[in-house]
C-alpha cells in the first residue's frame, strides 16, 4: 500500500479544477490526474453544476490546418514552447499556464477563442507524436502549424495568403451588417 500524500491529492484536485474551469473533457482530467472517475465526475458536477460531456475526442490533425483554426493554434503552440523553453513548467503546468495565456491574448485582439482547452491538449501530443512541427512563413516570418514531414520550403502561412472564403462566414457578415 503506498502512501498518500494530502499535499499531492491536493495539486491535483487544483488542477482538474482549473482543468474543468476551462473546458476540458473527461478523459484529459483521467489522462493528466491521478484522480478516480468517480471523483472526477463528482468533482465535475460540483465546479460546472452539470455532468461533463459525452461522446468522442476530436482527434484529427486536419482541423488544426484549416485558415482560423491554424492561426489560433499557431499562438498557442508559440506560447506553449516559449512558456517550456524560459519558464521552467512542463506538462499538465504548461498546458494550464500556456492556454490561460492563449485566452487572454484572443480576449484582446479578436475576443473570440477558437482553440478548446482539449484541442489545446491534442496539439501538444501531436506535437509531441511528431504528427505535426511548426514551420516559418516565408512573408512574415511568424511560425506555424504544419503536418511533419510537409513540403515548407515556400510556406506562407493564413495571415499573409488568407483564403479568398476567409472570415466570410454568416457571423461576420451578421456583425458587418450591425455596424453599417
Amino acid at each position: 500500500m503506498r502512501n498518500k500524500s494530502v499535499v499531492n491529492e491536493a495539486r491535483e484536485i487544483q488542477i482538474a479544477v482549473d482543468l474543468i474551469e476551462m473546458g476540458a473533457r473527461l478523459q484529459l482530467l483521467q489522462e493528466e490526474t491521478d484522480i478516480s472517475r468517480e471523483r472526477l465526475l463528482r468533482l465535475y458536477k460540483e465546479v460546472k453544476g452539470e455532468s461533463p460531456s459525452k461522446g468522442m475526442l476530436p482527434y484529427s490533425t486536419d482541423w488544426f490546418m484549416s485558415w482560423l483554426p491554424n492561426i489560433h493554434s499557431s499562438l498557442f503552440m508559440g506560447i506553449h514552447q516559449y512558456l517550456v523553453r524560459n519558464a521552467n513548467v512542463s506538462g499538465v503546468e504548461a498546458l494550464i499556464k500556456s492556454y490561460r495565456l492563449y485566452l487572454e491574448q484572443v480576449s484582446v485582439t479578436t475576443g473570440e477563442s477558437v482553440l478548446s482547452i482539449t484541442r489545446a491538449w491534442f496539439l501538444i501530443r501531436f506535437f509531441d507524436a511528431r504528427m505535426l512541427q511548426l514551420t516559418t512563413c516565408k512573408e512574415c516570418g511568424g511560425e506555424f502549424v504544419v503536418h511533419t514531414n510537409e513540403l515548407c520550403e515556400n510556406y506562407a502561412c493564413g495571415i499573409c495568403r488568407p483564403p479568398s472564403r476567409a472570415g466570410k462566414t454568416k457571423k461576420a457578415a451578421q456583425a458587418e451588417a450591425a455596424t453599417v
